[in-house]
């Protein structure tokens, strides 16, 4: 069959200890795990695309197999152009279930059958994460060292004007 790669896909601003707990484990299971920065024009982020593409290289570095990217536009395009079959999504509670099971059942659908998503439940220390919870706290110079890498923690509070 070849190299198994899969896509793992989301906006990552910032990225948290339960994205890094997805993509070790994704990495693990797939040859090649290309983590995809979404450029979302409908919100306005803390980080830039292009940030966002530098914090996860920095934060991906010591695992080999994981390659930093970034797309616009539908997931199922760019999978295409990529040549990649399976989408990886994270599911922290039942209330992410409904809505990444529309999405992909969605993405199935639109691909004829091309595209699939496999689901990582995150680790239950990191249940509780979410990156607007972390933005959150930051932007109020709270101690995010639990949610986030050092050095991410560092670039949020200057982004709020706290360092």
């Amino acid at each position: 069959m070849g190299m198994k790669s899969a896509i793992y896909p989301g906006s990552f601003d910032p990225v948290t200890f339960g994205h890094l707990d997805v993509i070790r484990r994704a990495a693990d299971i797939f040859d090649e795990l290309t983590v995809s920065v979404l450029n979302n024009h409908l919100k306005t982020p803390l980080f830039s695309v292009e940030e966002r593409v530098k914090i996860l290289e920095e934060a991906t570095k010591d695992i080999p197999n994981v390659k930093i990217d970034s797309f616009s536009g539908l997931l199922i395009d760019y999978a295409k152009r990529k040549n990649v079959h399976v989408a990886i999504r994270g599911l922290r509670a039942i209330t992410d279930f409904e809505y990444e099971l529309q999405i992909a059942q969605t993405n199935r659908k639109l691909s004829d059958g091309d595209l699939d998503t496999m689901f990582f439940t995150t680790s239950l220390e990191y249940a509780y994460l979410s990156s607007s919870s972390v933005k959150e706290i930051a932007s109020f110079n709270g101690d995010v060292s639990m949610c986030v890498p050092d050095f991410v923690a560092e670039l949020m509070y200057k982004k709020y004007g706290h360092r």
